[in-house]
């Protein structure tokens, strides 16, 4: 060995016990270690051999590149019907927007709409089948709907007396626990579970704790089957390989939607009616204040008619915006809504967005009435994060009852 290479050869290594310290603290993996439960054909398919199946699903039910349903059909398994939450079962529908039943034109497996004329399946729907797969990726927020749907299933499932194969995939978001735990006074469409804005839990663990916390109704429990992720933790950075809904087309918008979904109880555009929606934020009277602004139009399949349509809005552009900050802090950033405020000119009007009840009422998206008169006060972010408490603690202890993965 020469003395060069001797020289060398310890700085190399220390090189690389340093970058492998700094992977695991940002969360970097290699994608190819995760693989969903979808993807682990071989600890289920056997299980749905002879069985008639139910799917809940959409265009994030994917093994590979290739659809759950389409892959499960072609290795032989009976697939009866299919269920499609908000967005339908493709995911073409806007926000909001009704979804009709239809019948699926790549595979001719009838479609039941669960966000059309009815929420659930029906006893008919569930006599046909004898064992339903939820498979659905998940963002990790308690106003995302997904959690809902999975609530809804698992209690037709228990009413029914079929068993629940829950096909689990990773959290986005599953990092960080926190804001309000929600005021069960204030539970709506966007808030139905006593937990905080980002609940740190893939669907398989939200599961157990709505069984084992008595969510469902009339103290029903729902039997549930689990196939895990393989070689996942909740620290890992997850890149979704399927935009899991319309404005949330871009791994930014994804982490991101934490901390930008409230302002749709305020006069702030998050870029709805754009094609960069949740990574912007912008109001038409802002113009002294910021030189960056976007233009809201109605895009269909996204926002038909967005907050601000076609009016110049000026705020932040969050599009490049360094997401390690948020991992590392594994906090809410409530310092968006502060600037937000302090920079419109007429405060009494930041938290007059009536879309409707519950989406244009800031009270149900953070789930905590004081949230709105504590940043209207001027209360410092410190003073908010300590009005969570003792319920935000509490319910990362209870947290721990139902966790799969690190």
């Amino acid at each position: 060995m020469t003395k060069r290479t001797f020289l060398i050869f310890p700085l190399l290594c220390i090189f690389i016990f340093f970058y492998s310290s700094f992977k695991k603290s940002v969360g970097i993996t290699a994608k190819a270690e995760i693989k969903t439960g979808a993807e682990q054909t071989g600890k289920y398919l056997p299980y749905l051999k002879g069985k008639r199946i139910g799917i809940l699903g959409n265009q994030t039910s994917i093994i590979g590149k290739r659809h759950l349903v389409e892959s499960l059909k072609s290795l032989g398994i009976n697939i009866i019907k299919v269920f499609g939450p908000e967005h339908g079962f493709r995911g073409n529908a806007s926000a909001g927007a009704p979804v009709k039943d239809e019948v699926d034109s790549l595979t001719g497996i009838p479609i039941v709409s669960l966000y059309g004329s009815k929420r659930k399946p029906s006893k008919e729907d569930m006599a046909a089948i004898d064992l339903m797969i939820y498979d659905i990726q998940d963002v990790g927020c308690r106003f995302y709907t997904n959690i809902n749907v999975l609530a809804i299933i698992m209690e037709t499932c228990a009413e029914n007396g079929k068993e629940l194969l829950i096909l689990d995939r990773p959290n986005p978001n599953g990092y960080f626990v926190d804001g309000p735990v929600l005021d069960m006074k204030l539970k709506s469409g966007i808030g139905q579970f006593p937990i905080p804005i980002t609940h740190g839990m893939t669907v398989g663990e939200f599961a157990q704790m709505i069984n084992g916390e008595g969510w469902l109704p009339n103290g029903l429990k729902c039997k549930i089957k689990i196939i895990p992720v393989a070689s996942y933790t909740h620290d890992m950075y997850y890149t979704l390989p399927v935009k899991p809904s319309p404005n949330l087309n871009t791994q930014q918008s994804v982490m991101l939607y934490p901390s930008l979904c409230w302002f749709e109880g305020t006069v702030i555009s998050q870029g709805r009616g754009t094609y960069f929606p949740f990574t912007v934020l912008g109001n038409p009277l802002l113009k002294d204040k910021y030189s960056f602004s976007f233009t809201p139009t109605g895009i269909k399949g996204m926002a038909e008619t967005p907050l601000h349509m076609n009016e110049v809005c000026y705020g932040l552009d969050l599009r490049n915006y360094d997401i390690n900050i948020l991992r590392a802090e594994k906090k809410l950033n409530i310092e968006w809504m502060i600037e937000m405020y302090r920079a419109y000119p007429y405060k009494e009007k930041f938290f007059d967005y009536k879309q409707s009840k519950e989406m244009g009422n800031i009270d149900f998206r953070t789930g905590d009435s004081r949230f709105k008169d504590q940043i209207m006060a001027g209360i410092s972010e410190q003073q908010i994060r300590k009005s969570w408490e003792p319920e935000l603690s509490n319910y990362k202890k209870m947290r721990l009852k139902y966790v799969l993965y690190k």
